[in-house]
């Protein structure tokens, strides 16, 4: 048995959550909303919460300030039930924020990076890596300093019977590349949602996008938001709708709940459709509470959602 089934490296920080806008603000206008909040931020630490609430074992490796945001990040990972043995607090830098503003079908993302680039393969040493089942990485583009050694850690961990998945996120500066086919090589579960898979790969086509990068990784799978998600493995496409019949009033980390439902059922031991029932739940569950981590789904809500189409 290992310690871990879930080690989750990556970006810590926090989201400002501003929720109920009818329409994105425009410059020189104000626009009322109906709530906001200080909550548990990041996409890696978002799955992380989501697979903890699923009942897996879960570390969150990271680097944070020693700061206020710090401090109240490091409270959330408790209340979550993650474990924080292995996120380290540097003195000398602020801890990251994002403000999201989310309304009933999209969002728009403020991000100050802050310690967000600061985590680096280096932190998961030998013994880590051998105390885990499975290593899960969000938001590539943002990690400058995880990137360069995520190949090689991605290559050891396969060797030493751990399985590995990626989140892209978005890339701001428009090259979406550095060294993701490189990293790719070694992934066994690629996620990006739609925008990102079309962006990486050039291609309009999603299905033809998701044959492109399975070529390259084990398993690509292209999130579609209201439309479900489709996978690609050894050349077939398998397409599995979302859930309907639940209103939407926050998409804010939807697609990390997503992956953690995924992850679930990829670690049971499910067929990949399965898997992709179960992503599609717990993304299902998330829309319709506020907050990612914290309208992370339980199993039961999962397969309540997955037998009756609706949690009520």
């Amino acid at each position: 048995m290992k310690k871990y089934d879930i080690l989750a490296l990556g970006e810590l920080n926090l989201d400002l959550l501003v929720t109920g806008l009818g329409t994105m603000p425009v410059p020189g206008r104000e626009v009322i909303v109906k709530d906001a909040s200080l909550v548990l931020g990041s996409s890696t630490a978002i799955c992380a919460a989501g697979t903890a609430k699923l009942g897996l074992k879960t570390a969150m490796c990271s680097v944070i300030g020693n700061d206020d945001f710090g401090k109240k990040a490091l409270i959330f990972l408790s209340e979550y039930g993650i474990d924080a043995e292995h996120v380290r607090v540097d003195p000398n830098l602020r801890t990251g924020l994002t403000i999201s503003l989310s309304g009933p079908d999209d969002r728009a993302l403020v991000t100050h990076p802050g310690a967000i680039a600061e985590t680096s393969s280096e932190l998961v040493d030998d013994d880590l890596l051998a105390q885990a089942r499975h290593i899960h990485v969000g938001s590539f583009f943002l990690q400058e300093k995880l990137r360069p050694g995520l190949p090689r850690l991605f290559a050891k961990a396969r060797g030493a019977g751990v399985t590995t998945s990626l989140d892209a996120g978005w890339d701001d500066t428009g090259r979406w590349g550095y060294n993701l086919m490189e990293t790719l090589a070694h992934t066994d579960i690629f996620f990006p949602n739609e925008s990102e898979a079309r962006a990486i790969t050039g291609l309009d086509d999603l299905e033809k996008a998701a044959y492109s990068l399975a070529k390259i990784c084990g398993i690509a799978v292209i999130k579609c938001g209201r439309q479900g998600a489709l996978f690609c493995d050894g050349g077939q496409i398998q397409k599995a709708g979302t859930y309907l019949g639940m209103e939407a009033v926050d998409t804010t980390g939807a697609g990390d709940s997503f992956n953690a439902g995924f992850l679930y059922a990829y670690l049971a031991g499910y067929d990949l459709f399965r898997c992709m029932q179960y992503g599609n739940a717990c993304a299902s569950v998330s829309v319709t509470r506020i907050g990612g981590a914290s309208g992370c789904a339980t199993v039961a809500d999962a397969e309540k959602v997955i037998n009756f189409g609706r949690l009520d």
